[in-house]
């Protein structure tokens, strides 16, 4: 698909010097660089990748500590 964008001056440099020393097209490398873009945005990848960090850590708190923490965090109204 045909599309028109807008980027700043310097950030299109920087692309044409990439494409230039990777031999490819302006249109390849935008694509390779969307696509890139996407797959690292994807809500249920960030939410998985997320979950692979924190989701089987126990909270090993002291319950004294735990108490201290959520004492000393501003009272804010919603």
């Amino acid at each position: 698909m045909k599309t028109a964008i807008s980027v700043p001056d310097d950030v299109f440099h920087e692309a044409e010097k990439m494409a230039r020393r990777r031999r490819l097209s302006r249109s390849a490398l935008y694509t390779a660089a969307l696509k890139s873009f996407v797959q690292q945005h994807r809500p249920s990848d960030i939410t998985h990748a997320l979950n692979e960090v924190y989701g089987d850590n126990a909270n090993d708190l002291d319950a004294a500590l735990d108490k201290m923490q959520l004492m000393a965090l501003p009272r804010e109204k919603w």
